[in-house]
């Protein structure tokens, strides 16, 4: 099972709504399914340019590795040749911080993975979340 747009949709729409409830800076979203390709991306005026790639990386890793961004940036602390190598397979794009959050539908299977970059990582994987439960699925921080 893939998430739907709409369901992409409405993790974007209530991820920047708990951005803006948290008076955080502007944010940019993006929904992968599980294949690890992009369903839905928003990014908030006045957020930099840039943010796409960074929102992206988060997601393509956890998706790819299956595991969320925190789990990552532990292996990346703890095995960073482990890490550069995964990064160099990909490419150059995983970003292995929180913000990047394994999407997972009711019985337990990935089925995408979110991205949320332009606060502190901690803020941006708070807005993944809100947005994520709205849509009525587990995310994996």
């Amino acid at each position: 099972m893939n998430i739907s747009l709409r369901k992409a949709r409405t993790i974007i729409r209530k991820a920047l709504e708990k951005g803006r409830e948290m008076e955080l800076k502007p944010l940019s979203v993006v929904v992968l399914d599980a294949g690890g390709h992009v369903i839905s991306f928003e990014r908030e005026d006045g957020a930099a340019p840039g943010r796409f790639a960074i929102a992206h990386g988060k997601a393509y890793g956890s998706v790819m590795l299956g595991m969320a961004g925190t789990a990552q940036m532990q292996r990346a602390e703890g095995q960073a040749y482990f890490m550069a190598a995964v990064n160099g397979v990909y490419g150059g794009q995983v970003v292995p911080v929180p913000g990047g959050v394994l999407l997972r539908d009711r019985k337990g299977a990935v089925v995408g993975a979110v991205g949320v970059t332009g606060d502190t990582s901690d803020n941006d994987a708070a807005a993944a979340l809100a947005g994520i439960e709205a849509a009525g699925l587990t995310g994996e921080i």
